[in-house]
């Protein structure tokens, strides 16, 4: 006999098998179904609910998801012999209960079993975002995930510019635009979607040309609206987080009640001349913490709160701000890591120095405490002339 032969008549003798009625049994009774065929071949169809881990990283990915060694594990390849040999590297790994799936998803289907086709990567896709997919955190799973999501950035200035470009790099499958503001020559210095041939150009229009050419399948949807109590609402609904890169007080108002009201996570970022902070405001999310309003409950006066065009900013700083927004967002709609809930990350670039503030909830916060009844929206018209510009 070869010695492939000999190896597989080895783990036939030495390896469980079962069948794929008796698979689907298990899996009912608490084990786990692991599809290590190739992507392509996934494509085609799996068994509903199986775990799709492809041969070549199943070593490397099992345990982040299977952590428990003990659960019994049934490995299913196209004909039920590369399940063997995943089989025989699982219980190297330590797990105890591991079986084979006699003739593999061939014989699955052929008995009219369960099947559903997931939706996978295609090929570009594959190429395109192949550093994510090679973390096991992000992976497939995770990269389809963002291909589903949908981000509304507020304001296309110095802040929603480069959360927008990585963003979309990342694969976020919709970005919403809400800016009513045209490119002027003084924004160039930081707001890195536009270009000397945008001036006079509405922002969201010059912004979604350069974010198709980055990504030409990303889907771009253009508000060119000023935020009011009026359209908050209606601008709000359907996404899944909002980043918030304006630049007055008015509508940093607006942005954290509808959040609040709708229950959307929203990333804030801020800059001033040489200084920046960022913060993920959530109180009704999975992490509680604060809003907006616990901070600040009320704007300051005018002549206290200068915006960029008043005060100027380096050019560079809400790059590092924006930046920072874009990675809080691609954390929640991954599910991964610990977001700037009830934290505040300030960043000083004279220093250079970043510093983290705990932020406390207001119990007695008019907009979040518990219990508490919506109070309206507000618009603070006296304390901004530009409402809903970006930074």
């Amino acid at each position: 006999m070869k010695a492939r032969e000999q190896r597989l008549a080895a783990l036939r003798r030495d390896i469980p098998q079962v069948s794929p009625a008796e698979a689907r049994e298990l899996v009912a009774g608490g084990a786990a179904l692991v599809d290590v065929r190739e992507p392509d071949e996934v494509s085609q169809g799996s068994p509903a609910g199986a775990l799709r881990i492809v041969r070549g990283f199943l070593e490397l990915r099992v345990e982040d998801a299977l952590p428990d060694p003990a659960r019994t594990v049934l490995v299913m390849c196209a004909g039920g012999v590369r399940s063997l040999f995943a089989a025989e590297g699982l219980r190297q790994l330590g797990y105890r209960d591991v079986r084979s799936v006699t003739g593999g998803f061939d014989r699955w289907k052929a008995e009219g079993l369960p099947v559903e086709v997931p939706r996978a990567l295609d090929r570009e896709d594959r190429e395109r975002y192949a550093r994510h997919v090679l973390i096991p955190e992000v992976g497939e799973a995770g990269q389809l995930k963002l291909l589903q999501s949908k981000v509304l950035l507020v304001g296309v200035g110095g802040l929603g510019c480069p959360a927008a470009l990585y963003l979309a790099a990342a694969g976020v499958g919709t970005l919403g635009l809400v800016d009513d503001d045209v490119v002027e020559r003084s924004n160039l210095q930081r707001q890195v979607l536009h270009g000397e041939a945008d001036v006079g150009r509405p922002k969201v229009e010059s912004a979604r040309e350069r974010l198709a050419a980055l990504n030409p399948a990303l889907l771009v949807r253009e508000f060119r609206e000023r935020l009011t109590s009026a359209n908050v609402e209606r601008l709000f609904s359907g996404w899944d987080v909002v980043v918030d890169g304006s630049d007055n007080f008015a509508t940093r108002y607006l942005v954290n009640d509808a959040c609040v009201k709708l229950n959307l996570p929203n990333v804030h970022g801020s800059v001033f001349r040489f200084e920046g902070q960022v913060s993920v405001f959530w109180p009704r999310g999975p992490h509680g913490g604060p809003c907006y309003r616990c901070l600040y409950p009320e704007p300051p006066p005018p002549e206290l709160a200068p915006s960029c065009a008043e005060a100027g900013v380096l050019g560079v700083l809400p790059g590092v701000v924006g930046l920072l927004e874009a990675v809080e967002a691609l954390k929640i709609l991954l599910g991964l890591g610990t977001p700037l809930v009830g934290r505040l990350l300030h960043y000083d670039a004279l220093l250079p120095r970043f510093m983290e503030l705990r932020l406390e909830r207001d119990p007695a916060c008019r907009w979040c405490a518990p219990g508490a009844s919506f109070p309206g929206y507000v618009d603070y018209e006296a304390f901004c002339s530009a409402a809903g510009r970006g930074a």
